[in-house]
């Protein structure tokens, strides 16, 4: 377990490479990580580049941020695709048709459980998430899979956690950390 002094992109190296080690000490076939424009999906890249683990990237659905806009570099997603990464973009479990009943209604069961894995760090909450999204695009399966997120830009935290898909999100089972900040 590594524990970080503090959040931030400074960590990503160290948090992609302890989610390898333990993926291929352990097992471990699929690597979930998540990127919003691609700087962490490229690193990511290089550091699993010939370990047989299956690299699953996961951003932002399109119009997150912009209607109509992607924020992933697509022609990096092409680079990646090339060299037998996975690059999800899809709807985010814990955002999108909770924030429109919120829009409208100002309250959604969403924000609950959003704040509620925020407790632990915004690297969990994430990394929770995009187990649920990789297991319902079916680029992972229920099983024990590591997810790599952060607190802003980067990564700063690593989870081995028991996939499931959205529709069992309550029956995911994180069961260890790899890599945390102190302070979160």
């Amino acid at each position: 377990m590594i524990y970080f002094e503090s959040p931030g992109e400074q960590n990503t190296d160290a948090t992609l490479r302890a989610a390898k080690d333990e993926a291929l000490k352990r097992g471990i076939k699929y690597v979930v990580v998540a990127s919003t424009w691609g700087g962490t999906a490229k690193i990511a890249s290089e550091v699993f580049a010939g370990a047989d683990i299956n690299l699953i990237i996961v951003t932002h659905n399109t119009g997150f941020k912009e209607p109509g806009k992607q924020e992933f570099d697509l022609n990096l997603k092409k680079e990646l695709e090339a060299k037998g990464v996975k690059v999800h973009i899809g709807t985010m479990v814990l955002r999108n048709l909770g924030r429109s009943i919120k829009n409208v209604l100002g309250y959604c069961q969403e924000e609950l459980v959003n704040t509620a894995l925020r407790m632990f760090g915004q690297g969990t909450k994430v990394c929770v998430e995009i187990a649920a999204s990789a297991c319902d695009a079916g680029l992972v399966p229920p099983e024990d899979i590591i997810t790599v997120a952060g607190t802003g830009k980067g990564a700063d935290t690593a989870i081995l956690i028991k996939a499931e898909p959205s529709c069992n999100f309550f029956e995911m089972k994180v069961k260890e950390y790899l890599a945390k900040p102190k302070n979160l």
